[in-house]
C-alpha cells in the first residue's frame, strides 16, 4: 500500500482511522493479541530522546527496514512495544549499576575497618563517694543535739573513654586520660557490648594527661595495635571511636583527616588559668567532643596513631581536636605498667612567668635588660635541691636551659622533662642584671615536693 503525502490527507484523519479497522501488519509475524493503543507519554519520549536512544534506533530500524521490505507500516503498538521493553531493559540495567556501585562504596569504607578495633575501645567512668547525713525522721539537715545517720553511695562523676592494648594473663590494660580517672573513687569500664567491670589505677601522669587501668581480661574480645605516629602525613584519612557524651552515645564513629603534626597546645595543669605545659599533638578535624578523651585515633589501616585527649571549641574554631602521638603513649604507658608513675628530673625552684611578676617589681629589684621579655622567675629554691647545689638564688631569672631559651615556666618544663632524672646541664640567668651561666646536677622527682 503506497504512502500519500497530501496534506489533505493529513488533516482528514477522521476518514483515515474510518477506512482502516486495524493496523496493516507484517504478514510474516507471528500473530499477536490485539491491544489498545496508546500515546506515548512525556516521559517515555524523553526516554527515547535520551538514555535509551542507542536502543530505540537499533529497534526501530530494524522494524521500519523489514516494513520498508515489505511495503507495510509499522503500528503504534508495536513502537510501544519497543519503547516499553527499551525503557524496561534501561531500568533494569541502571537498577543492577546502582546496587553494583553501592556495594562497593560499603566494602571500601571504614566500616570493616571499624569492625575490626571498635570492640577494643571502652568506656570509661569516674565514679565519687557521695556522703549523706540523715536523721531520725529522714532529712537531711538535722538539728543540733538530734542522732543521725551517714550513708555513702558511688555516684557517676564524669565519662570519658580508653583502648584496651595488651592482655597478659588474667589481666587486660587499657589506656586512657589521667584528666578522665583524675578524683575518682571507684573506676568502672563499660565494654563495646555494654559489660561492665571494675577497673584499678596501675598509674597516671597529669603533665602528658596518660593513664593505665587494668580490668580482667575475661571480659576482652578485641586487642588494639598501636602504628607508628611518626610516619604520620597531613592528608591522610583519621577515624576517631569513643563515646561522646558518655556511654549512651558509646562507639561512635567519626571520620576525618590528619590536619596537622607537631601543633603544640598550651595545657593548664592546676586550673590557675595560666598555661603549666605544652602538649605536642596531632591535629584532625575528626569530631572530638567531650567523653571522646582517652578514647582511640585510627589511621586507615585501624592502627591506633594517637590517643584523643582534648577539644578546641568556640564561635571562631570548629573541627580542631587533638590526639597524644602513638610514639609518646607507648613510652608513657610502657613506664607505668613497669613503675606506677613518670620519674622525671626535678630542678627544685618555685616558678612564676617573668610576664606575671610586676614592672615595678622588674626594675627595682630584678634589673633586667631592656631587651629581657621572657622568662622564669625564681620565687623559691628549696633546701638540698640540684637548683641549691648548682648555686641558684631567689630572684634569679632563668633565660635557657640545657641549650633551649626559656620563655615561660611550661618552656622551662619541656626542657627540663626532655633530660633524664641524673642528667648534668647548663642553665643562664641573670643575677641583679647580670647574665650568668651555672650547670645543674639533676635529681630525680619527688612527687611531695611543689617545686619543679
Amino acid at each position: 500500500m503506497s504512502q500519500s503525502n497530501d496534506p489533505n490527507n493529513l488533516n482528514d484523519q477522521s476518514s483515515v482511522d474510518n477506512q482502516i479497522d486495524e493496523p496493516i501488519k507484517n504478514p510474516n509475524e507471528p500473530h499477536r493479541p490485539e491491544k489498545k493503543e496508546r500515546k506515548l507519554t512525556a516521559l517515555q519520549s524523553g526516554l527515547i530522546g535520551g538514555a535509551v536512544a542507542a536502543v530505540l534506533i537499533s529497534g526501530v530500524g530494524y522494524a521500519v527496514t523489514t516494513a520498508n521490505d515489505t511495503d507495510d507500516q509499522i503500528s503504534t503498538e508495536e513502537v510501544q512495544s519497543i519503547v516499553d521493553e527499551a525503557v524496561s531493559s534501561a531500568q533494569a540495567d541502571n537498577t543492577a549499576s546502582s546496587v553494583q556501585s553501592t556495594s562497593l562504596d560499603v566494602t571500601t569504607d571504614v566500616s570493616e575497618t571499624v569492625a575490626n578495633v571498635q570492640d577494643s575501645v571502652v568506656s570509661v567512668v569516674n565514679m565519687t563517694e557521695s556522703v549523706s547525713t540523715y536523721d531520725l525522721f529522714g532529712f537531711t539537715s538535722p538539728t543540733q543535739g538530734e542522732t543521725t545517720t551517714e550513708s555513702s553511695e558511688l555516684e557517676t562523676s564524669s565519662e570519658g573513654s580508653g583502648v584496651v592494648y595488651k592482655v597478659d594473663g588474667d589481666t587486660a590494660y587499657v589506656v586512657t586520660n589521667n584528666h578522665v580517672i583524675d578524683g575518682a573513687d571507684a573506676i568502672n569500664i563499660i565494654m563495646a557490648d555494654g559489660t561492665q567491670v571494675e577497673a584499678e589505677v596501675v598509674g597516671s601522669d597529669p603533665w602528658t594527661d596518660l593513664a593505665v587501668l587494668e580490668i580482667s581480661s575475661d571480659v576482652v574480645t578485641t586487642v588494639a595495635e598501636f602504628g607508628d605516629s611518626d610516619s604520620l602525613k597531613v592528608g591522610e584519612p583519621a577515624i576517631a571511636i569513643g563515646s561522646p557524651l558518655g556511654s549512651e552515645y558509646a562507639t561512635t564513629v567519626t571520620q576525618g583527616i590528619i590536619s596537622g603534626l607537631d601543633r603544640s597546645v598550651p595545657v593548664d595543669i592546676d586550673g590557675d588559668g595560666t598555661s603549666d605545659w605544652v602538649a605536642n599533638v596531632i591535629q584532625t578535624d575528626a569530631a572530638i567532643n567531650p567523653g571522646n578523651s582517652g578514647g582511640a585515633l585510627l589511621n586507615a589501616a585501624g592502627q591506633v596513631i594517637g590517643i584523643n585527649s582534648m577539644k578546641v571549641s568556640s564561635d571562631q574554631v570548629e573541627g580542631m581536636g587533638f590526639a597524644i602521638p602513638a610514639g609518646e603513649v607507648q613510652t608513657i604507658i610502657g613506664e607505668l605498667e613497669a613503675n606506677g608513675e613518670i620519674v622525671r628530673p626535678e630542678l627544685g625552684v618555685s616558678m612564676v612567668d617573668l610576664n606575671r611578676v610586676s614592672l615595678d617589681y622588674q626594675s627595682q629589684n630584678l634589673q633586667l635588660p631592656n631587651d629581657v621579655d621572657g622568662g622564669v622567675y625564681v620565687a623559691e629554691v628549696s633546701v638540698g635541691s640540684a637548683a641549691e647545689a648548682a648555686g641558684l638564688q631567689a630572684d634569679d631569672v632563668i633565660v635557657e636551659f640545657a641549650g633551649e631559651a626559656v620563655t615561660d615556666s611550661a618552656s622551662l618544663r619541656q626542657a627540663l622533662y626532655q633530660q633524664k632524672s641524673d642528667a648534668s646541664v647548663e642553665v643562664s640567668f641573670y643575677r641583679n642584671g647580670e647574665l650568668q651561666t651555672a650547670t645543674v646536677q639533676l635529681q630525680p622527682q619527688n612527687n611531695s615536693s611543689a617545686t619543679q
